[in-house]
């Protein structure tokens, strides 16, 4: 496994961060409106936009005062292909029940 697949499995381990991607994937969100939703310190929020930041998934762009967030599709795509991979050798087995 790569270490880009290794980031980003570690940074989805979290549901915070699930839930910002989740949010993201309806298209860009400022810092504040993706903190809204969350029970927690902004910088404790923003340790967790910076887990998302160096595993690739999450991009920012300052503009101004504003910080807007927005998915990098990339890392998603190799997760996704890598997930595919492990399916098929999964259902290539004898023993594999249907899914």
């Amino acid at each position: 496994m790569t270490e880009q697949l290794n980031s980003f499995f570690a940074a989805m381990s979290d549901p915070t961060r699930r839930a910002v991607i989740e949010r993201l994937a309806n298209g860009p969100a400022s810092v504040s409106e993706l903190h809204a939703p969350h029970a927690m310190a902004l910088p404790t929020f923003m340790r967790h936009l910076g887990v998302l930041e160096k595993a690739g998934i999450v991009r920012s762009i300052k503009k101004g005062r504003v910080r807007s967030c927005h998915l990098a599709y990339e890392p998603l795509i190799e997760a996704q292909g890598w997930l595919a991979w492990q399916r098929h050798l999964w259902e290539r087995r004898p023993e594999a029940a249907p899914l």
